[in-house]
């Protein structure tokens, strides 16, 4: 990819040529009518002025619309008639003509009512299923596309780095590579329905301090290139028509005036030559919050020159100060004309420059029909994790059932808080869900006959008045499913979310006293975990029957449960986050240097609860026959066999996980690192053999020198069912000289199954 493609639409530069200083700012900002009841989607929308009406913002032209379906609730068909009326006056009343590109999250699925919603990130990364969730990106992206939506902002590349911070449920996973690999096929999906992905939060703005969201961050040159740039790469690199940067400031230097990243990095080494998106009011929070920039002109020439082409969701700094700036010399025009090229690119690329909208809009729109249905239900079931079980699961004979708990029978509890449901509901009370989404109790009803219910406590309320009746209705059963955990919620208005950070890592409100009251009847209790983010359940492990983890599985997260429960579904999920010991358990990440682990120099234990690629079955499976080396040439990767077999009496899915430690080395190095990973279908006694293919780039670090290097000596190897279980291992010696990784060599790890 390169700056200015080779056979650029020649329509691109005669626009420019054409445009006046205000027709080249129009293109490069967005338009939001904000919600009516008020309510703030965004952080700290409210202390903004939307301006003056649609008509009158547009005279010029328009870059984006954002979020018209999004923002509020409203009849899928009826606002596809509405917005195919304003893309066709864009192009028939405004003077050059150009339609705007509309842009919708697309998260956990289009975030508009009556959309499907799929399971959270965190879901997809347990499922470790690329090729399920681009079959899901792609399915979003048809959706999108038929109702006139061209960009989607998402997926989320945030590696996790500490389960307090509210937004891990937007995220994919603690490892770089995994959340790369799902994220790039995510893209691939959307992208092969014409609709561009938007890659965020570039860069670092998972690692912020103590897990707040907005909080500094103080990564290091090497953690930035080796975990929080790496899926970024991938996806750039995959072909991602779009970037937004985060919020925050890496020591010191706010990412949305960061020019060494935004473009030194992006676009003259990485080659991107998308667009690159500001998030919402992430340019005037360089004057309003970082105090950066003395002046919203300031703050738009500081932006623009760093790399941001478009600001989102408004024009409040890139119309009328930024116009100022460019009079008055502080910003060149060149700069300017180098962001609209870009945008005008894109809408090339997108159709809209022959778009006319003078074709009929959809007026029979089904966001929710059967394949949608079918793949949130897949990835459901293919992402439940099972923590713990003592042989209680699957429930045979369960006799008399009582399922206790805040999030037994609240379908908003299985959706993240980017689902519409939670995201923009709540500011409509007495407005339907507009979907099916059963809920645990529901659908534990439907797969086991008659089961008694208790709510017991609220989410995140200290009202313990509803612990005597869970307790009774406990003691008069065989069984007890105790459905707990988060209500996802945006600034605080709930347990997780954007903006709903913690200092602590127990269940919310009186959750954990309502399993402990349940427990103290004697009665098996199966342990339901509806989370968006890792709890410290290290208790509940050792004490409970058993206990699922489900990461907000979406609109089939509740038969899929009730499936696990009884036996239908076979769990193979695996966990892509740690479960913790505590949240004091710091460095969180299995992703760790040695000294950051527990030992005799520390009086504290970070050993987690879980590791990372955790998850039983009820098959069981075996590795064995790991074939590597003994030796490899630095400069050429590292070629790896290994058999895996069924060895249960059932059907059922392993996640094959290859890791391996670099035992000497320049600089320190993590005691393991998921070189690459399968997810294999397996008969009962099937086996099958897994190759992996590891690249240079996988095995590569930064080095002293700044720059990424493979260097010569022993590399440990090992297959197991987690990141701490070493089944097989083989040791391969990397051989020859340090080995300088070429910029664009290939990243990903080829897997062959057979």
């Amino acid at each position: 990819m390169t700056e200015t493609a080779a056979g650029e639409d020649p329509r691109v530069a005669d626009l420019l040529a054409q445009m006046t200083l205000e027709e080249k700012l129009a293109q490069l900002v967005g338009y939001w009518e904000k919600d009516a009841t008020g309510s703030d989607v965004a952080p700290l929308a409210g202390a903004f002025d939307s301006g003056p009406g649609l008509e009158e913002f547009s005279r010029h032209g328009l870059g984006h619309l954002s979020r018209p379906y999004g923002t509020r609730p409203v009849e899928p068909a009826d606002r596809a008639a509405w917005l195919w009326g304003f893309q066709r006056h864009l192009v028939e009343q405004t003077r050059l003509g150009v339609p705007a590109i509309v842009h919708e999250e697309c998260l956990t699925g289009l975030a508009a009512w009556r959309a499907a919603t799929f399971p959270a990130p965190l879901s997809w990364g347990a499922s470790f299923d690329p090729g399920l969730v681009e079959q899901v990106g792609a399915a979003i992206g048809r959706s999108m596309r038929e109702l006139g939506v061209h960009q989607g902002l998402a997926p989320v590349l945030d590696v996790i780095r500490d389960p307090r911070w509210g937004r891990v449920e937007e995220c994919i996973s603690e490892d770089p590579y995994a959340v790369g690999t799902i994220a790039t096929a995510y893209v691939t999906g959307l992208q092969s329905a014409g609709v561009h992905a938007t890659l965020k939060h570039f860069v670092g703005y998972s690692g912020s301090q103590a897990g707040r969201n907005f909080g500094p961050v103080h990564a290091g040159p090497r953690e930035l290139a080796d975990v929080f740039l790496v899926p970024f790469e991938m996806a750039v690199r995959a072909g991602a028509r779009s970037v937004m940067n985060a919020y925050t400031e890496i020591d010191g230097v706010p990412v949305a005036a960061d020019r060494s990243l935004l473009t030194g990095l992006l676009r003259e080494q990485w080659g991107f030559d998308g667009t690159c998106v500001a998030d919402y009011y992430a340019v005037a929070f360089l004057h309003l919050l970082h105090g950066v920039a003395a002046d919203p002109g300031d703050a738009a020439g500081q932006a623009l020159c760093a790399g941001i082409d478009v600001e989102l969701p408004t024009g409040d700094t890139y119309l009328a100060p930024l116009a100022k700036a460019v009079r008055s010399g502080a910003v060149e025009m060149d700069a300017v004309d180098r962001a609209v090229t870009r945008v005008l690119r894109q809408k090339a690329d997108l159709g809209l420059l022959d778009a006319t909208f003078t074709d009929p809009p959809p007026t029979a729109v089904d966001l929710d029909d059967d394949e949608h249905r079918a793949l949130a239900r897949r990835l459901a079931e293919e992402s439940v994790v099972l923590l713990a079980n003592d042989g209680t699961l699957p429930l045979r004979s369960p006799g008399r059932v009582a399922v206790i708990g805040p999030n037994a029978d609240r379908s908003a509890a299985l959706f993240g808080c980017y689902s519409f449901a939670n995201h923009v509901l709540p500011d409509h009370p007495g407005t339907e869900l507009g979907i099916a989404a059963p809920t645990v109790l529901a659908a534990l009803a439907d797969e086991l006959g008659d089961v008694t219910h208790v709510e017991g406590c609220s989410v995140d309320g200290p009202d313990t008045a509803g612990l005597a009746d869970a307790r009774a209705a406990a003691s008069d059963a065989d069984l007890a499913v105790v459905v707990v955990g988060d209500r996802a919620g945006l600034f605080g208005r709930g347990t997780v979310g954007e903006g709903c950070d913690r200092d602590d890592l127990e269940l919310p409100g009186v959750q954990r006293q309502l399993v402990e009251e349940v427990l103290a009847t004697g009665t098996p209790v199966v342990l339901v975990l509806l989370t968006g983010r890792p709890y410290a359940v290290g208790w509940a492990l050792a004490r409970c029957a058993a206990v699922v983890q489900a990461f907000f599985p979406g609109e089939e997260g509740g038969p899929a449960i009730a499936g696990v429960l009884s036996g239908r579904v076979n769990p193979s999920g695996r966990l892509p986050v740690s479960i913790p010991r505590s949240a004091g358990a710091q460095p969180y990440g299995y992703l760790r240097p040695p000294l950051a682990g527990p030992g005799e120099v520390t009086s504290l234990d970070s050993t987690p609860a879980r590791p990372f690629g955790f998850g039983l079955s009820y098959s069981t499976f075996v590795h064995d026959q790991l074939v590597a080396g003994p030796t490899a040439a630095t400069s050429e990767g590292v070629a790896v066999e290994v058999r895996v077999t069924n060895t249960g009496d059932r059907a059922g899915a392993d996640v094959v996980q290859l890791y391996g430690r670099d035992v000497v080395a320049s600089v320190t190095r993590p005691v393991a690192q998921l070189l690459g990973f399968a997810r294999v279908e397996l008969e009962p006694g099937e086996s099958r053999t897994v190759a992996f293919d590891v690249p240079p780039a996988r095995l590569a670090f930064t080095g002293a020198a700044g720059v990424k290097v493979v260097e010569p000596g022993d590399l440990v190897l090992w297959v197991g069912a987690s990141c701490d279980d070493r089944e097989v291992t083989a040791t391969v010696a990397l051989t020859g000289p340090v080995h300088e990784v070429p910029s664009g060599s290939p990243l990903g790890t080829g897997v062959r199954v057979s």
